[in-house]
């Protein structure tokens, strides 16, 4: 499936676009390889989620305590997390790296609007109430707590539900 489209035929712009000069692409990689190229993604995340588990970072118990302020330890996993994001972007725009499969990295700046405000309180407030982070959902799922199964469907609902509404919502 080819998800590629003139740039003539694109009326919106949203946040989640990589774009070339002739052709954009949403969200996908125009390169096709058969279905097990994926499982270095799968291995990826299987470690990934060990080091969540491993880190504490999705316990509930932790998340609690950032946002009482009780601990330095998610604000300093936060932290250094976006530090390795800011030295990798400036490290990937001075090298001009590109993707695993050659393809040109290219980075645009976003617009600001109020809804990013909006968003913003209610992650925090469902991050907050649920004590668990949209990312680690699946690491908490695979440890046992089976009752974010709850708080991911929420998630998805939610997603759907911005897909609806996504018109309506403030610029």
């Amino acid at each position: 499936m080819n998800n590629t489209t003139t740039i003539e035929t694109i009326e919106t712009n949203t946040d989640f676009e990589v774009r070339s000069l002739d052709t954009m692409c949403v969200n996908e990689s125009t390169l096709q390889h058969p279905w097990w190229y994926n499982i270095k993604y799968l291995i990826t995340g299987v470690l990934f989620g060990i080091i969540l588990v491993k880190s504490e970072v999705i316990s509930w118990f932790r998340i609690q305590e950032m946002f009482r302020l009780e601990s330095f330890h998610m604000y300093g996993v936060i932290g250094s997390a976006v530090v390795t994001g800011i030295i990798s972007i400036l490290i990937i725009k001075r090298f001009n790296i590109k993707t695993i499969y050659g393809e040109k990295i290219n980075f645009y700046p976003k617009k600001f609007n109020k809804g990013q405000i909006y968003g913003g309180l209610i992650f925090g407030f469902g991050w907050a109430l649920t004590g668990a982070c949209p990312g680690p959902l699946f690491a908490l799922i695979g440890t046992g707590a089976l009752v974010i199964i709850i708080t991911l469907l929420s998630a998805i609902a939610g997603t759907w539900m911005y897909g609806l509404l996504r018109e309506k919502l403030p610029h």
